[in-house]
């Protein structure tokens, strides 16, 4: 097959939507189909080229001059590469893929991760739409996109091109107990109850710090929290990581708070590196976790939950050591192999 993936760029920036579609494109590419990618560029570029994958820049940011010079240059690039599949994994690129459609004969195929926003509906346009988990599944079902056009191919990131085996991450010298989480600084992400759960229990384990890793629009201000509590010395912003494998393997807990989430890939790397995971019972987690037989799970904002559950853990080691197993219990299903050839078997259902 001739397979087009569109995004709004391929940066190394912890973007799971750009991690899954780079993943994919890299193995398609391996197992001989003629692949490419249409972005504004980034980091994984190298990667991309790497496994033979194609690359053509277009700037798709959203101002009127920008989309029309956007569209001529899909227009060429369509024309010269005549794919059979083109595969939207954001908003800008299945507007630009549908309307430019007309004249070329390909299947349209979009990827939903954020169901949640507004403009998530726009990939109903395609032909068949790929639901992360069936959480994502069922909401987009409710806001009117037809379930004959839905398909379920969960995330998962084992064995990704962009990483190495875990047993080649060396895990780093935090001070234990350690709580840990990888997500960017958003809201949604849960960084202000994760934050106050910490503060609560900081007093009863004296030895323990909060490590954050990630980026985002909201750092200062989870920053400035931070820095109120009594414990500012404990909780570190280590930033944007390209491997938090090395967190992932030092820590003792690791906690995703998202408010929203619709099947996160840090999800996978910290079941693999074999750490006690809490989450909240949102979306796609449950899923991801085997519905709580791989983590615990916890109500969303609920920062007293998600504390009692920590020191749940921190007190009790047998407990602590009870769910790092659990984590790396069946993590075969969490292999991009299998994201890949389920991803196939969509694209074959209309070629």
């Amino acid at each position: 097959m001739r397979i087009i993936h569109i995004l709004n760029h391929v940066q190394e920036i912890g973007n799971g939507i750009v991690n899954v579609a780079v993943d994919i494109a890299c193995l398609q590419a391996k197992n001989g189909h003629d692949v490419a990618v249409i972005s504004g560029g980034g980091e994984y570029e190298t990667l991309l080229y790497k496994f033979g994958v194609k690359h053509y820049e277009i700037d798709q940011s959203r101002n009127p001059n920008n989309i029309i010079k956007a569209a001529v240059a899909y227009r060429k690039i369509v024309q010269q590469f005549q794919p059979d599949i083109v595969h939207a994994h954001m908003m800008t690129g299945i507007v630009l893929a549908s309307i430019l459609r007309l004249k070329n004969r390909y299947a349209l195929i979009s990827t939903v991760h954020n169901e949640f926003q507004r403009s998530s509906l726009l990939m109903g346009l395609a032909d068949r739409v790929i639901a992360v988990s069936q959480a994502v599944k069922t909401s987009m079902v409710q806001r009117g996109i037809p379930e004959n056009k839905l398909r379920v191919v969960r995330n998962g990131t084992l064995g990704s091109p962009r990483t190495r085996k875990i047993s080649d991450y060396q895990p780093l010298n935090l001070q234990r107990p350690a709580i840990a989480t990888v997500a960017g600084m958003y809201t949604r992400k849960g960084i202000t109850e994760l934050i106050a759960a910490f503060e609560q229990i900081a007093p009863e384990f004296p030895e323990g710090h909060l490590y954050l890793v990630g980026n985002g629009p909201d750092r200062e201000m989870f920053a400035a929290q931070a820095q109120a509590t009594s414990v500012s010395n404990r909780i570190h912003f280590e930033g944007f990581q390209p491997e938090p494998q090395c967190y992932l393997l030092a820590c003792d807990i690791f906690v995703l708070a998202s408010h929203r989430d619709p099947c996160p890939l840090v999800l996978s790397e910290a079941r693999e590196a074999g750490v006690a995971i809490v989450a909240t019972e949102v979306d796609g987690i449950p899923e991801a976790l085997d519905n709580g037989e791989a983590g615990i799970l916890v109500p969303a904002k609920d920062s007293q939950a998600l504390a009692g559950e920590l020191v749940k853990l921190l007190s009790k080691p047998d407990t602590l050591q009870e769910w790092k197993y659990r984590a790396k219990q069946n993590l075969d299903w969490l292999n991009i192999a299998r994201v890949h050839e389920e991803t196939l078997a969509v694209y074959r259902e209309l070629v």
